[in-house]
């Protein structure tokens, strides 16, 4: 179901507001991430950022937070992927 919210360049153009639908996109960003590396802000919103089109990598890093697919440092330096 993730196609429905890509465009021509397989970039997401919205995160979706149903629930099992915006999982479906947070997985599609997640499978962006390498296992077992840690990641600066900076990096994660650049590969965030190459793959959407809407403009709000903070927005998309918080929801993969949110969603436990990414895990971060309290002091928010390092994320890494979870899932």
């Amino acid at each position: 179901m993730v196609e429905k919210f890509l465009d021509k360049n397989n970039k997401v153009y919205m995160l979706p507001k149903k629930y099992n639908m915006r999982m479906e996109v947070l997985e599609f960003f997640i499978s962006k991430f390498e296992k077992d590396k840690l990641y600066s802000e900076k990096e994660v919103n650049e590969i965030i950022n190459e793959h959407h089109t809407f403009n709000d990598a903070c927005r998309v890093r918080r929801e993969l937070y949110d969603a436990k697919f990414l895990g971060r440092t309290k002091q928010g330096d390092e994320y890494w992927r979870e899932k």
